[in-house]
């Protein structure tokens, strides 16, 4: 449902993969890893553009292969590439680098209001940590043989999704290596806490409500069954009942085991607008709030939860 957005939020495209039997100039290739358990291929390559003026205008291009995971069909796992800065590929990996020992195969849970990016993010760190990426309203979707979140709304009502969605929690809540965008309203549910916090820890992207609602605007709200229906022009409708949203679930959204502020990072990185930031940014903060919570008494430790 976050995909749309990608367009306003200055978020990578995600292009067809090179084929890597060949080797261009000025490039640089990864070794693939291959873990038994998952059954997943990643395959992380990295391509230098010939003609740079400096290491800030170079960019990094990643590229990740799946094939099936258990019981859930291939075609959920994300296949793409991203590109991002140089030194903001090179921060990203040194720092995955650095807690992937500590999070123990642990999953990584998303949360946050719709359009706040957990889809994006989710893919971009699930990359570099060689997990493999869930959004759970496309399970549910693929579930219900391809019926959008919408018509499932429309047809069946909110709860029917609900219990949906708290099913695919609790299925997911049994695998490791997982990074999960969940759907903005997963929160309310105290049981699906339990399922993301059995072997995985959450994490918050918490966006400015302006934010939000300029980005859903900009891709319109027909595929969004709690804002379509609102009265008024696209911005206006997406801010109102944002505001709703964020004041029946902050309570819920704040449980998660780290929260990213994209007014705090904007703010660390001297920019004037949260729309500025990359996703590779926002990427990194998530890992340094995961890192963050790793170290605090009552985190994760090197031997599990």
């Amino acid at each position: 449902m976050e995909a749309g957005v990608a367009c306003k939020l200055k978020y990578p495209t995600w292009t067809e993969s090179e084929r890597f039997g060949r080797k261009p100039p000025s490039s640089l290739r990864f070794a693939w890893r291959l873990r038994e358990d998952q059954k997943v291929r990643v395959v992380v390559s990295a391509h230098f553009p010939v003609q740079t003026s400096s290491n800030r205008h170079r960019s990094l291009s990643f590229e990740v292969s799946c094939s099936s995971y258990n019981n859930f069909p291939a075609s959920t796992l994300e296949t793409g590439s991203f590109r991002a800065p140089y030194d903001e590929a090179l921060k990203l990996e040194n720092k995955s680098q650095e807690i992937e020992p500590y999070l123990n195969g642990h999953s990584i849970y998303l949360v946050g209001l719709m359009g706040s990016g957990k889809t994006t993010v989710g893919k971009i760190l699930s990359h570099v940590l060689s997990y493999s990426f869930y959004d759970s309203d496309a399970l549910i979707e693929e579930e219900v043989n391809g019926m959008s979140v919408a018509e499932m709304f429309n047809l069946h009502g909110e709860s029917f999704f609900r219990k949906k969605e708290t099913e695919i929690l609790r299925r997911l809540s049994s695998k490791k290596q997982l990074v999960v965008s969940t759907g903005g309203g997963a929160v309310v549910q105290d049981e699906n806490w339990d399922y993301m916090q059995k072997k995985g820890i959450s994490v918050w992207l918490d966006v400015p409500l302006e934010a939000l609602a300029q980005r859903i605007a900009a891709v319109g709200t027909h595929s969004r069954p709690l804002l379509h229906y609102e009265p008024g022009d696209p911005y206006t409708k997406a801010l109102k009942r944002l505001s709703y949203l964020l004041e029946q679930r902050g309570k819920n959204y704040a449980k998660a085991n780290a929260r990213v502020s994209l007014e705090e990072i904007a703010g660390k990185l001297g920019c004037g607008d949260v729309s500025d930031l990359t996703p590779t940014e926002i990427a990194i903060e998530a890992l340094e709030q995961i890192e963050g919570y790793l170290r605090k008494e009552g985190g994760m430790t090197i031997v599990g939860l």
